[in-house]
């Protein structure tokens, strides 16, 4: 070998060894939270969830980052490990089960340890969604994934306020409207405001219909969700109904057609 090989050589080792852990981009990447065990308002589904959806997302090729019941800290880091892990990746993919609420328009997903009184206490005991979605929206080419089958009855302790002489919820029921950054598509258990089924089976109904089609071969994903909200509406009598938003300027499918027709890696986010 040539002394400059040698040291080019040296060079790539020295470097592997210096990264820091945990941080190695991954082409498909995903976190996947099931939030269940609450000390208000518990969830039989969510959990289930978690575990069935990272297991069809290990299936499919993904690096999974699977977390159960957790805490506002071990929520927050682990969004910034997968931030940290997925910033080149090709796909990046967050799904989350459990209780969510809105406050002042902006989504938060809710630990289990959190016990909610009023909406104040939102932002500091919850985690922001737009947070990270703004985060992976700027980590450059590829797509992001979000799904929340979070749009429960909030985890409130049955407070109330007085509006327009009526004593209403302290905190609002469903999640708010919200706007998918270029190359994103934010996927809901059910529209704006409204609250979701956690379901009587092993999972949740959102989230058995989201299983039943993410294994469709060349499915793009706006037609996987356009299946998923026909099943649910049709599950619930039309009592849930899913809702998306996207920026993607191209297809993306979680598993490519036997053709190699929309390829399970796409680039539907384009270079930013």
């Amino acid at each position: 070998m040539s002394p400059l090989a040698s040291f080019v050589a040296s060079l790539a080792l020295l470097l592997a060894l210096a990264a820091p852990a945990g941080t190695a981009a991954e082409a498909r990447i995903a976190l996947v939270i099931g939030n269940a065990d609450y000390a208000v308002r518990p969830l039989r589904n969510s959990v289930n969830d978690a575990r069935a959806v990272a297991g069809a997302l290990k299936g499919l090729g993904y690096e999974v980052l699977l977390r159960e019941n957790a805490s506002q800290r071990a929520m927050l880091d682990a969004m910034r490990e997968f931030w940290l892990r997925g910033r080149q990746a090709e796909v990046r993919v967050l799904y989350y089960s459990g209780h969510g609420v809105q406050h002042r328009g902006r989504n938060f997903l809710v630990p289990v340890e959190a016990v909610l009184k009023t909406e104040d206490e939102v932002p500091r005991k919850a985690v922001a969604v737009a947070d990270l979605v703004d985060k992976l929206a700027a980590s450059g080419a590829g797509v992001n994934i979000v799904i929340l089958d979070a749009c429960r009855t909030p985890p409130w302790l049955g407070t109330t306020r007085t509006r327009g002489g009526a004593q209403v919820p302290a905190i609002a029921s469903g999640l708010a409207q919200a706007v998918a950054p270029r190359g994103t598509v934010i996927a809901f258990a059910t529209a704006p405001g409204a609250v979701a089924l956690d379901g009587t089976e092993g999972n949740g109904v959102y989230t058995r219909h989201l299983l039943a089609q993410m294994n469709v071969p060349g499915l793009a994903v706006e037609q996987l969700f356009k299946r998923v909200r026909a099943g649910v509406l049709k599950e619930t009598a039309e009592k849930q109904i899913p809702w998306e938003t996207s920026s993607l300027t191209g297809d993306f499918c979680f598993r490519s057609g036997e053709s190699g027709e929309c390829p399970a890696i796409a680039f539907a986010g384009a270079s930013r």
